[in-house]
């Protein structure tokens, strides 16, 4: 919007006039200068004409323009009136100055800084040669992680930043600049500090992006449970562990990770298993968030309960899905979507192995049994504390459990895991839909296992080795 009095006011009228409701407004001057964020509900022929009105008041800026900030440093002639003349070109070129920093130094010029708001990029070679004939003149390198010079177009630069480091096209940024700023507003409403907001989603897609190509380095582990049965574990430094399970010469995967690393984990499925582009694929998940389903298209049968199908089933039917119709989670999952370049799977693929369950208070309710190989599994499904549809595995027999989210061994993590795991607490304020119930369901799936060593298989770290003792 243009930076005057009666922006917001003249944009309101043009909303109202069409009959449209506005559903949210953000707008943080320190932040971004130019930048107002506007949610409205109303049928696709208003929204047009809103876009038309708005375009033609000089609203919303066109797909050609790539504004940004330059950084020049004019020196100057220490004597009155010396800035004068550059401020006059300035506004010749309509350039808006976003920070400027000048101060004298004992000598006979002073080096004038200032970031100057550019619409063109052409327009900016044209200007400096004009200005050099008045002065010296050098555009400066920054980082805008060191001072916000550019905060007129702060969340342009952001998103464009966050596309490319995860090699995202144009078409995903502007989705991507407004899931930043509804995440940031959403956390700013319970005071926490917006640029914390920034740091976390700057940092959490650089962990992300590093974490590629030949840098992906997962931590892998083998554990022979019989003779004839063995589960091997794939931490990626981002997102689930996936597991596959081998019994009687049958695969299962459970947990299938980010699929921003779909190219990475395929090269580790093949040396792990030759024969992996031509067996039938099973998989199964604990629950259905982002960072365990990146890869269900790879396979031919998915094993899940009936709410988690419910869930993907939303998702792919492009509605909101369980842990969306959180509000407090909702901008940090549609910014991992992004991010981590997810797309939902098919139905037709989704295989039900619990129907759900009678709520009854219990935290863990069981919910029935899967057999694989020579292993049978009693399933449990959570009362929804860390997501509505979350199942957990036991097998008595050979004292294994796959308990998903619900228990993680936390002490096995690797560095980057853990630095990933800071990330999504602050962002979604808990990984939780209910953190007290979550906990309940920890504390009942300890209670469910019984006497002897056990081997949990959590879908975040190592196994954790689990002694349970007969009591005297």
């Amino acid at each position: 919007m243009p930076d005057h009095a009666g922006a917001f006011l003249r944009a309101s009228r043009c909303i109202a006039a069409l009959g449209i409701n506005i559903t949210r407004v953000s707008y943080n001057k320190a932040i971004d200068l130019y930048t107002l964020f506007i949610e409205v509900d109303g049928n696709e022929e208003q929204l047009k004409k809103a876009d038309e009105k708005l375009a033609e008041a000089g609203y919303l800026s066109g797909a050609a323009s790539d504004p940004r900030v330059v950084l020049l440093e004019f020196r100057l002639k220490d004597v009155p009136g010396s800035v004068t003349s550059v401020l006059e070109l300035i506004n010749e070129f309509h350039f808006n100055i976003s920070y400027m920093s000048s101060q004298e130094n004992g000598t006979a010029y002073q080096f004038f800084r200032m970031g100057l708001f550019v619409g063109n990029r052409d327009d900016i070679d044209r200007f400096i040669s004009r200005a050099s004939e008045i002065c010296s003149v050098r555009m400066i390198d920054y980082s805008h992680t060191e001072k916000n010079f550019d905060n007129s177009i702060f969340y342009n630069s952001f998103a464009s930043g966050l596309s490319d480091a995860m090699d995202l096209t144009g078409d995903t940024a502007r989705e991507l600049m407004i899931n930043v700023n509804l995440a940031m507003q959403t956390l700013d409403d319970r005071d926490l500090s917006p640029y914390m907001t920034f740091d976390c989603i700057s940092h959490f897609a650089d962990l992300l992006a590093k974490n590629r190509g030949d840098s992906f380095a997962p931590r892998i582990t083998v554990s022979t449970i019989t003779p004839n049965t063995s589960v091997t574990v794939i931490e990626p430094p981002c997102g689930s562990n996936t597991m596959i399970l081998q019994s009687m010469g049958s695969y299962l995967f459970i947990d299938t990770g980010y699929a921003c690393y779909r190219d990475e984990m395929m090269q580790v499925f093949r040396k792990l298993l030759p024969d992996f582009d031509a067996m039938n694929k099973q998989a199964l998940i604990t629950h259905a968030d982002v960072d365990h389903c990146g890869l269900l298209n790879l396979f031919d049968t998915i094993y899940m309960s009936q709410k988690s199908r419910d869930s993907l089933k939303l998702e792919y039917e492009g509605k909101s899905d369980f842990r969306e119709r959180n509000q407090l989670h909702a901008p940090y999952i549609h910014i991992c979507k992004i991010l981590t370049y997810y797309h939902p799977v098919s139905p037709d693929r989704m295989k039900v192995i619990c129907d759900g369950v009678m709520e009854n208070g219990d935290p863990l309710v069981f919910a029935g049994y899967f057999d694989f190989g020579e292993l049978h599994f009693e399933i449990y499904e959570g009362a929804g504390g860390h997501l509505p549809g979350e199942i957990l595995l036991i097998d008595y027999a050979h004292r294994i459990a796959f308990p998903g989210d619900i228990y993680i061994n936390i002490s096995g993590l690797t560095p980057q895991q853990a630095e990933y795991n800071n990330y999504a607490p602050i962002l979604m304020t808990s990984v939780d839909t209910d953190p007290v119930l979550a906990s309940a369901e920890r504390r009942a799936f300890l209670g469910r296992i019984g006497e002897g060593s056990w081997s949990i298989f959590g879908s975040h770290g190592l196994k954790k080795e689990y002694n349970v003792r007969r009591e005297s």
